[in-house]
């Protein structure tokens, strides 16, 4: 499933975020799109996932411009999890992800066996079968991104979209996320882009970077080859150190210390 865009120029009323974008999504990869804030990186992505009209440029899903296609054929394909989604009250877990199955429903259809093993399947992926029954008001932060992505997976689409899975969650749960979001790419081949603000993160478990800033991509391929001292420099205004990681052998960016925190003694009246 091949998913692109072309001279993709994205907007909010007149002001333009990102513009005349082209950029190619590796089928079965994981690819990050990093960028400081307001850099048109969670813009890029509502652009991908056709929840954005492009003000100029188009998307294209297998050659095809996603605009034309029907929705729910749209969400067969691309499975889409925004930044902070809203909890219905009082919603199981379970209920939950069976919204996934929305895209592969008929008027009047009702849930079938299908459905259920596809739930089923979802639950048992993301570690929360036990917790089917929960509201999901009732669990902590880590869990409920969990039954998000889950529901996420019951929709089976090839291609994954997730807008800053890790925000809000501590250390522990982060790892946890992006060690399904990877095992989901390698177990089951299903291509994923997410927009990530760890550079480490997404140095560390994406296969692709796209390095985005003022809406312009700077640079874009492996991390090796993206997260280099001058790329982080430039997208990043910020001076940093760049060395090997020991767990993985990939690049871990270190901040620089700047002269003002190198060189001047503390202020004993701050103390």
């Amino acid at each position: 499933m091949i998913l692109e865009a072309r001279e993709l120029s994205l907007a909010y009323g007149r002001d333009p975020v990102v513009a005349d974008l082209s950029v190619r999504i590796g089928e079965g990869r994981v690819t990050a799109l990093v960028g400081a804030n307001a850099s048109g990186k969670s813009t890029l992505l509502r652009g991908l996932a056709r929840l954005l009209k492009p003000a100029r440029g188009a998307v294209y899903l297998d050659g095809h411009a996603i605009a034309k296609l029907p929705t729910r054929e749209v969400a067969r394909r691309l499975a889409v999890l925004p930044q902070g989604p809203d909890i219905p009250e009082g919603i199981t877990v379970r209920e939950l992800v069976a919204h996934g199955r929305y895209p592969h429903g008929r008027a009047l259809r009702r849930f079938t066996r299908e459905d259920e093993l596809a739930v089923q399947r979802a639950l048992a992926a993301t570690s929360l079968a036990q917790l089917a029954e929960r509201p999901l008001d009732e669990l902590s932060g880590g869990r409920r991104q969990s039954a998000w992505i889950a529901m996420t997976l019951a929709q089976e689409a090839p291609v994954m979209l997730l807008d800053e899975p890790t925000t809000y969650l501590d250390m522990a749960h982060q790892a946890g996320v992006l060690e399904l979001l990877r095992r989901l790419n390698r177990e089951e081949g299903r291509t994923v882009v997410m927009v990530l603000h760890d550079l480490n993160h997404a140095a560390r478990y994406a296969d692709d970077l796209l390095a985005i800033r003022d809406g312009r991509l700077v640079a874009a391929g492996p991390p090796a080859e993206v997260v280099t001292e001058q790329t982080v420099r430039d997208v990043f205004g910020l001076d940093v150190l760049v060395v090997e990681d020991p767990a993985t052998g990939g690049p871990l960016v270190v901040p620089a210390a700047t002269p003002l925190t190198a060189s001047r003694p503390p202020d004993p009246t701050l103390a």
